[in-house]
């Protein structure tokens, strides 16, 4: 196979074309800039472009295929150029549902915790010796790739409901076609792509219309939306899977839980973690794994990347990184610290990054989600407005979406520095979340500081 990749610096993109050159495919690509770590991983594998920037002379007409990513726009030279060969176009999930035609495909969708839970299922699988196929959006250990992409009979893929391409504007889950579907939750997000919530919800009746005949669905039970979601749009054709939070203790601020009468102590906690569980049992189930053989693997599974990431510890303090952003996923994080360290204070630092977090009409879906932290704050930077072209949002705005008493809002480094040295880390959780990078702060440093001091 012949293919080129038209923006090939993206971060599942670069991962895609790595997996199908290791698999013996011919890979070209190209892209105006590409960053790290794409870049090096590129260069690793020979295929970093030579030159930067888009060359139509790059797509030939024996291309077996082209591949778009999101990077790339509608007016782009090289597309120009494989719309007048007529070569096949695809974008990113697309391609990966030709790759995968003959597997069977298990899709995990849903507002939060879709990548804990696929990256649960990748453990499990690994750990009983499986061999499978994966698409997850972050790092794992013990995964050198996001992507891979071999003549395994299974694939277990990540499924967002974000455009496919500047083509294809429809969800990148609408085209997996999963055997067993998973929907971990529906939480209104993505206000830039879907200005209601009633055109968001629209993505997920039509994801479960998606599913294969006689295919399963794994859904999250305990989230009143996607209940009733699920039953008015019930099929004869497929078996329903309900799930809720996993039987469990905690003590010591370990949790352990059972599953048909199998224990274990667990690394990562949280109700949240305990749905994303009990959802990657059922589906590992279906794929042949046993009870024994599932608990024992979750032993030892540390988390996805950035997912309640533990960053410093003392004997009374202990801090975590974790990528919530989205109001559902940021009180998800908050009641998990909560929950697993009941006599402890909790302390809260939330950067707003995304168009939704920082779209005035988004934020009152912020309500509550802070409520159960001791002391909070809330960041955004006036910078990243900018580079988004947004109009200005004012502390007054978010306070109001918030809606906690004593909450802080702060807009620069020097703020956020400066809040960090009035807290009292006696006795307490510290949660950094944040899909950004609090305008240059060195978390980890920050984190390894408060430890030293605590």
């Amino acid at each position: 196979m012949n293919l080129h990749f038209i923006s090939i610096g993206g971060s599942v993109m670069h991962q895609l074309a790595i997996a199908l050159k290791r698999k013996g495919y011919h890979i070209t690509g190209s892209d105006d800039e590409i960053f790290e770590p794409s870049r090096s991983n590129l260069e690793a594998e020979g295929l970093l472009p030579q030159t930067m920037g888009w060359n139509p002379d790059y797509i030939l007409p024996g291309l077996d295929a082209v591949i778009l990513g999101m990077h790339a726009k509608a007016d782009n030279p090289e597309l120009a150029k494989a719309k007048e060969l007529d070569l096949p176009i695809y974008s990113f999930p697309e391609y990966i549902y030709q790759e995968s035609k003959e597997k069977k495909r298990v899709v995990v969708g849903g507002s939060h915790g879709k990548t804990t839970t696929t990256s649960m299922i990748m453990h499990v699988l690994r750990t009983a010796g499986k061999e499978f196929d994966y698409l997850v959006g972050a790092r794992l250990e013990g995964f050198d790739q996001s992507v891979n992409i071999t003549e395994a009979p299974v694939i277990v893929c990540e499924g967002d409901e974000y455009p496919a391409s500047t083509l294809e504007k429809r969800p990148k889950f609408h085209f997996l076609f999963p055997h067993i579907a998973v929907l971990t939750g529906i939480a209104w997000d993505h206000i830039n792509v879907f200005p209601t919530f009633d055109f968001y919800l629209e993505q997920f009746r039509i994801f479960l219309q998606k599913i294969e005949p006689n295919g399963s669905l794994v859904y999250n039970e305990t989230d009143a939306v996607l209940r009733e979601l699920v039953e008015a749009n019930r099929r004869e054709d497929i078996q329903y899977l309900p799930y809720g939070v996993t039987q469990h203790t905690i003590a010591g601020g370990k949790t352990t839980i059972t599953i048909d009468g199998q224990s274990s102590e667990l690394k990562v906690f949280g109700n949240h973690n305990l749905l994303n569980l009990h959802a990657a049992w059922l589906v590992t189930q279906q794929l042949g794994i046993g009870a024994e053989q599932f608990v024992q693997a979750m032993s030892s599974f540390t988390g996805a990347a950035k997912r309640l990431e533990l960053l410093a510890q003392n004997d009374n303090t202990t801090i975590y990184r974790d990528f919530a952003h989205a109001p559902s996923k940021v009180k998800a994080t908050v009641d998990a610290a909560r929950q697993q360290f009941p006599d402890r204070r909790i302390i809260g630092l939330l950067e707003l990054h995304t168009y939704s977090s920082l779209n005035e009409a988004f934020m009152t879906e912020y309500k509550g989600a802070l409520d159960g932290a001791d002391s909070a704050a809330v960041f955004y930077s006036k910078h990243a407005l900018e580079l988004k072209r947004m109009p200005d949002l004012s502390k007054a705005v978010v306070e109001s979406g918030f809606a906690k008493e004593g909450l802080q809002v702060l807009n620069t480094r020097a703020e956020i520095e400066q809040w960090l040295q009035q807290q009292d880390y006696s006795n307490s959780v510290v949660l950094f979340m944040s899909s950004g990078n609090y305008d240059g702060l060195d978390v980890a440093e920050t984190a390894n500081n408060i430890a030293g001091k605590a």
